[in-house]
């Protein structure tokens, strides 16, 4: 997608730009605690779905997971770290992990201590309440565990520990909306610039893809014109749409575009034109949704209309319309998704979802995804945690090195959002490949998330600091 030696774009002026200076804390709520005691089923609880591993094995979350969720109609991250281990521990990650929550504490706005109710109080759960109170970081008690009314008796014990305590049950939902309900106004005040800078979302594929028929879909009535006809739609045509509700709520115009079709196969000057500004929504978009024909598969016009797409650094989400057509052929999602993904390599980051207008198989979770991308493409990755990240990549998988000089990545910022762009500052830009920025990319997208929003990596050379990371 980009060279991996800088090549500066001028992003002074830029919208989604972000200062490297440091901010404010942003909407952040971090999980912390020792190992087992349920952090990550809370961590699923809150978010709504199964995220991160749950196992009765100790230790198992060893890196942080961080998603965007919604908690009566607030928006803000939420991060699930490691539990923390003693050092001296055998074969342990307790330095790491230590490390980890230090830096997620650096960066969070509200902490959730989560202790095992049905263990009873552990020093580990003091050491980890003292590494809270030295960052001065607001947080809540989680009493973990208490499944059954016999179980509350321990909680009063925890109360040593100083802290707002809630006796919860993060397995069956117990206690969480009391919790949660403390922690949601301890978050800074929310800024919801899509009120008067709606996201856009444009629609695009080829002629007869379904495009119109999946927008009118979601508006519940036949806003726009649907034919058989392949062209139907020569214009671009901005649809308000809005997901969630409250203040928070994200505002969408959705654009319906015309087919895009091979330039060179344009019979008219009014096909051309209705090109030209289907790539004009492309590129003023933020999110694109690349609508595929299942009859078809993917064609080398959606190849074409893919790689415009990623040139543009614009979030994606793939739909594979008509698919009530395919079962009806018994054809699976699990045979064709693989087959679409070695077709378009390039976009795998990008979810994929199967839909089918006519019977509204998924078209619910089409929005959700939607707006999971939406809110990705403008993540601001929190400085600690982004460089922890990388550190970690770099210790799995040493830099490439050309002439006994090894590539040494110092720190990251980043530098704006929609597309997400970092900068690393290296020893020698000239020593980064495509194949190791690749592996740094995939490694930042699988400890943040960030599905279906394009990551840019630019590199610039900087004398060893005297302290990197």
């Amino acid at each position: 997608m980009e060279e991996p030696i800088e090549q500066t774009p001028d992003i002074s002026e830029t919208a989604g730009e972000v200062s490297e200076t440091p901010v404010k804390k942003g909407r952040v709520v971090a999980i912390v605690g020792r190992p087992n005691v349920g952090k990550s089923a809370f961590f699923n609880r809150v978010a709504g779905r199964r995220i991160a591993i749950v196992h009765d094995q100790s230790g198992v979350t060893r890196d942080r997971l961080m998603r965007e969720v919604e908690w009566n109609d607030a928006r803000f991250q939420l991060v699930d770290t490691g539990g923390v281990m003693l050092a001296s521990e055998p074969e342990s990650f307790g330095v790491e992990i230590r490390a980890q929550v230090a830096a997620a504490l650096q960066d969070a706005a509200v902490a959730i201590l989560v202790v095992d109710v049905q263990a009873g109080l552990h020093p580990l759960d003091e050491t980890v309440a003292d590494l809270i109170r030295k960052s001065g970081l607001p947080c809540v008690l989680a009493v973990n565990k208490c499944d059954l009314p016999r179980h509350e008796a321990g909680a009063g014990e925890f109360a040593r520990l100083g802290l707002p305590m809630f006796e919860v049950s993060a397995e069956h939902g117990l206690g969480m909306r009391e919790i949660m309900d403390a922690v949601i106004p301890q978050l800074p005040e929310a800024e919801n610039t899509t009120i008067e800078a709606p996201l856009r979302v444009a629609v695009v594929g080829r002629p007869n893809a379904g495009k119109s028929s999946y927008i009118n879909r979601l508006l519940h009535e036949d806003r726009l014109i649907v034919s058989d006809i392949a062209g139907t739609t020569r214009d671009a045509i901005d649809v308000p749409f809005t997901i969630g509700s409250g203040p928070q709520a994200r505002h969408y115009i959705l654009i319906d575009t015309a087919g895009m079709r091979n330039r060179h196969k344009c019979d008219s000057s009014v096909e051309r034109f209705s090109l030209f500004r289907a790539e004009a929504s492309v590129k003023d978009a933020d999110v694109v949704v690349l609508m595929l024909n299942p009859e078809i598969g993917p064609t080398m016009q959606d190849k074409r209309i893919a790689s415009l797409i990623e040139k543009h650094g614009k979030g994606c989400v793939v739909l594979v319309n008509k698919w009530d057509l395919a079962m009806e052929q018994e054809i699976t999602q699990t045979k064709a998704e693989p087959a679409i993904r070695s077709m378009m390599p390039f976009l795998n980051y990008c979810p994929l979802v199967f839909i089918s207008t006519k019977t509204g198989l998924n078209v619910r979770k089409s929005i959700t995804v939607i707006d999971t991308v939406a809110a990705q493409t403008r993540t601001q990755l929190p400085t600690g945690m982004l460089n922890r990240t990388i550190t970690e990549a770099v210790k799995r998988t040493p830099a490439p090195a050309h002439n006994g000089k090894r590539l040494r990545v110092y720190y990251a910022v980043q530098v704006r959002v929609a597309p997400i762009t970092l900068r690393l500052f290296v020893n020698d830009p000239k020593l980064a490949t495509s194949s190791y920025t690749e592996y740094l990319r995939r490694s930042i997208r699988a400890r943040f998330g960030l599905e279906g929003a394009p990551v840019v990596i630019f590199y610039r050379a900087r004398s060893r600091p005297s302290s990197v990371y």
